[in-house]
């Protein structure tokens, strides 16, 4: 028993450098590669191509936040300078990264301050790189990008125009909703579902908080009468009658 006891012991006590030493060899990688993904963020303004020509694998997929896809040689094209009247920088907010050998996998999202024409606008942006270590470096093989979305500003309606949608809307013989007017918004009471609250973003134009991928679009006749909405999510509507 004793020796199976010393033994146990004597092999854990040699694992423990080897892991450390992983432990330091991831943590060197991920302070290198968010190294390189700031220097190649920063080099987008002033259009360094040269810098991504450097990190990027030549056989890599770059799928951007509007969903084009381009090879290295497309992407490193785009590459130029701001024109004038935009002054923009982007900063690494949080970095992420899984290795996996000689691959290592990291989401990290990223802030972008632009004076466009004298006007700043703040936007975020969410990235799924793929890296592959290789003699010469690491070289980013894959990268994927996504718009980090927000609510629009709400306006304010006056409580008659508001109180004009309020009603019940059918989408089928068996599922319906009613919509009521509360306060600066609207409240959607459906069977089986919290309530949701829906702000204007225009007149006939409302967003529910928090998910700005969906708009609800309310329709009239001839006359001006609330006929119906539309919920709209990636250009698709899904159409609702009033009652």
């Amino acid at each position: 028993m004793l020796r199976s006891v010393l033994a146990f012991t004597l092999i854990v006590c040699a694992m423990l450098p080897a892991c450390a030493r992983d432990t330091d060899d991831a943590a060197r990688a991920e302070d290198e590669l968010k190294a390189i993904t700031q220097e190649m963020l920063d080099a987008i303004a002033p259009g360094r191509a040269e810098v991504w020509e450097k990190y990027l694998d030549k056989d890599l997929i770059h799928v951007d936040e509007t969903g084009k896809v381009r090879t290295k040689a497309e992407l490193v094209a785009e590459l130029v300078p701001l024109p004038p009247g935009l002054v923009g920088s982007l900063k690494v907010d949080a970095f992420r990264m899984s290795r996996h050998g000689d691959i290592a996998v990291v989401a990290h999202e990223d802030q972008e301050f632009l004076d466009y024409h004298g006007q700043e606008l703040h936007s975020r942006f969410r990235s799924l790189d793929t890296w592959r270590k290789t003699p010469e470096g690491w070289r980013l093989i894959a990268q994927q990008t996504a718009a980090v979305l927000k609510d629009p500003p709400s306006i304010e309606l006056p409580r008659e125009t508001l109180c004009a949608y309020a009603g019940r809307y059918r989408l089928t013989d068996d599922i319906e909703t009613a919509i009521t007017c509360d306060g600066k918004g609207l409240v959607s009471r459906r069977a089986d579902r919290p309530d949701t609250i829906y702000l204007p973003e225009t007149e006939d134009v409302f967003f529910a908080p928090g998910a700005p991928r969906t708009r609800r679009y309310f329709q009239r006749d001839e006359t001006g009468a609330v006929t119906g909405f539309a919920d709209r999510r990636e250009g698709e509507d899904i159409k609702w009658r009033r009652e």
